[in-house]
Parts: C-alpha cells; structure tokens; sequence
C-alpha cells in the first residue's frame, strides 16, 4: 500500500436525506455532533433512479449553507443526460465541487435502465460536459460489487471509471481487512494511483447488519457472525463488541496508510463519534 501512503489523511462522513419533519430535526443534530471533528467533506445519498432527488439537493445545500464541505451522490441508472446535465448544473451554480459518482439500483418496477448503463459511463459524461470542475469520488468493491460476473469484471470496471477521470474512491464497507490491501494491491499494480478511502460501517444492530450486508456483498466474517448471533437482543453488548470490532479495524487501516475513513453514519452520531475519540482523531485541517 505504498502509493496510499503519499495521501494525506482525510475523513469524511455520509447521510442520507430525511423523509420527515423528525428525521430532519435528527439530522441537524446529528450534522451538529460530526461537524465538531471538522471532517473533508459530508455525502448525501441519492436513492434508487433518483427516487430521493428533491431530498438529496434540499439536504445538500442546507449543509453547504453551514459552512461544510458537501459530496453529493449522483447515480445515473434509471436516468437521462439530460436529467444528470440539469442537476450538475443546479450543483455547479451552488458553488459544490464535490460529488459522488454511482451507478445506483434501479427502482423496484422500472424496467429500462436509461441512457447509462455503467459509472464509468457517468464520469465520462461529467468530464465531458462540465471538465474539471467538479472532484469525482466513485465506489470500489474490495469484496466485489454483488452483480459483477466476476471479480476481474468488476476489477476492469473500477479501471475504467479511473481512466474517465475519477479523481479518488470510496470503499463499500468491509470487515475483513486483507481483502482491502490485496484490493489496493492490485491497483497499485495496475497503475491507479487514486486514493482508495475505506468506508466504515459501525455496527448497531446484528440483523440491520446482515440486511446491508446481504445486499451489498459485504462478508460479516464467520467470528464476527457468530459472536453477534450470541447475543441474541442485548443490543449494549452487541454495541460494545461491535465498537471494539471496528476501532481495531480503522486502527490497522490507518496504520497501514489507508489515505483516512469515510464513515457510513446511518443518520447518528452517536457510533461514529465513539469510534473517533477512541481513534483520538483529528480532523481536516483547513
């Protein structure tokens, strides 16, 4: 991992847009807590072709109007040019510069995919249309994204959202750390010299867990499974374990020159900041 060694630190946390009035009051809250770390930047998802657009860009520069960094998600399946070109435009003229290139999922019931079937197909056309004006993260799957055909499949697609102009990634999140060094590794190898940030998932509830997981391809290894399973619904110790679980792993991350973390907070503060005083992080410097 010595090309991620060259990269200073960054940490970055990820939100998803509300749909209440409460889920937005917990949100400013939660905004609140984090900003205190002085993180790079805040992500906003976008959902499924779309579904939350509205949302992400109300969300999006409510954050930027408090002064934060934002990274907004932009997933282009189920999509059209145009659609993508008009809400890069409303993002451009927002002054944000940041943003998160997916392919995405397509709705439940949509049949048609769109005019892109692919990120790399997205981060092309960001080039394209709007230059470098924006920094693009996209998404790297040391396990393999779950749809892939294979793992080199997936590996050449990575490849080519890099060669389109990707400036740096995020991680779906892991728990098994040798599969984010071989998966580095083979960048490096491969010549793409982009910051590979690790994502971080804390651990809440077991079967909230295995849900994500599922869905994602995700591997909860066989001890960690385990050891949760016995816990049955004492969710403090499941809590407990699980902080002790990840600091270790964002611990040895870092050590080994992981270029800094991006925190999946599922809306709360309260995981994430545990793990980061235990990590006796500092923020960005600006």
């Amino acid at each position: 991992m010595e090309s991620q060694k060259k990269f200073t630190p960054t940490f970055s946390f990820e939100l998803f847009p509300p749909q209440t009035q409460q889920g937005v009051e917990k949100l400013q809250l939660t905004r609140k807590q984090l900003a205190l770390f002085n993180p790079k930047f805040f992500s906003v998802t976008f959902g499924a072709g779309g579904s939350t657009r509205e949302r992400t860009l109300e969300t999006v520069l409510e954050i930027q109007a408090e002064g934060h960094v934002v990274a907004p998600h932009l997933s282009c399946i189920g999509s059209t040019r145009q659609n993508i070109r008009a809400i890069l435009e409303k993002y451009s003229q927002a002054g944000i510069r940041h943003i998160v290139a997916l392919r995405g999922d397509l709705p439940s019931g949509m049949a048609q995919a769109g005019e892109f079937r692919y990120a790399s197909e997205l981060v092309a056309f960001i080039r394209q249309e709007f230059g470098s004006s924006f920094h693009i993260e996209v998404a790297a799957y040391p396990e393999y994204h779950p749809q892939a055909r294979s793992a080199q499949a997936d590996f050449e697609n990575f490849k080519r959202k890099v060669e389109m102009g990707a400036n740096s990634a995020i991680t779906q999140y892991f728990y098994n750390a040798d599969a984010y060094y071989h998966y580095v590794e083979s960048c490096e190898l491969a010549g793409l010299n982009i910051p590979i940030v690790p994502g971080i998932m804390p651990i809440n509830k077991f079967s909230q867990l295995v849900r994500f997981s599922d869905a994602c391809g995700a591997e909860i290894p066989r001890w960690i499974r385990k050891k949760l399973e016995g816990y049955g619904d004492d969710s403090e110790s499941i809590q407990a374990f699980g902080l002790d679980v990840v600091t270790d792993l964002c611990e040895r991350l870092l050590q080994a020159g992981a270029p800094g973390l991006h925190f999946y907070t599922l809306n709360s503060a309260n995981l994430t900041s545990k793990i980061w005083q235990r990590l006796n992080l500092t923020g960005h410097a600006d």
